[in-house]
């Protein structure tokens, strides 16, 4: 099976109507939400293609295939994260540099700095006494690279 669109999201699904489906899942890696060509595996064991036409980068939640009573459905992974704490805006703005700098991708949520794990990071922050936390978890949004060259 090769998979061309998403065809709906399971938050478009009345939740009653999701309980009647046979739903399987596709686990992908973050940064796998960002190809267009990838093959994959349900965790019922089927290998299906996903060829996506449009340039759409897939979310959590896209249903890839939906029939009467079955359903496939795109979800993550956890990732080894660090989320960082700043105190103030000086700490925000400093470590925000740092990584910048370094070119690593980060997200942000409710005054947190979420990116994944990185030993020399994490060394980073305990040098310079920024509060951080090393935690998994599922992001549901792929870490972007943004393209950049200091020339």
């Amino acid at each position: 099976m090769v998979i061309e669109e998403v065809v709906n999201h399971v938050r478009d699904i009345d939740e009653q109507a999701l309980n009647n489906y046979q739903i399987e899942k596709v686990y992908l890696e973050n940064s796998d939400l960002l190809k267009r060509i990838q093959r994959v595996t349900t965790d019922h064991n089927k290998e299906i293609g996903i060829k996506l036409k449009d340039g759409k980068n897939l979310q959590v939640g896209d249903v890839l295939y939906q029939d009467d009573a079955n359903l496939i459905m795109v979800d993550v992974l956890p990732e080894d994260l660090l989320v960082i704490y700043p105190r103030n805006l000086n700490e925000m703005g400093d470590i925000a540099h740092q990584l910048g700098n370094r070119h690593l991708p980060a997200q942000f949520r409710d005054g947190t700095m979420v990116i994944q794990y990185d030993y020399l990071v994490e060394e980073l922050l305990q040098n310079i006494g920024i509060p951080f936390s090393r935690e998994t978890e599922k992001v549901e949004q792929a870490f972007r690279h943004v393209g950049h060259s200091h020339g």
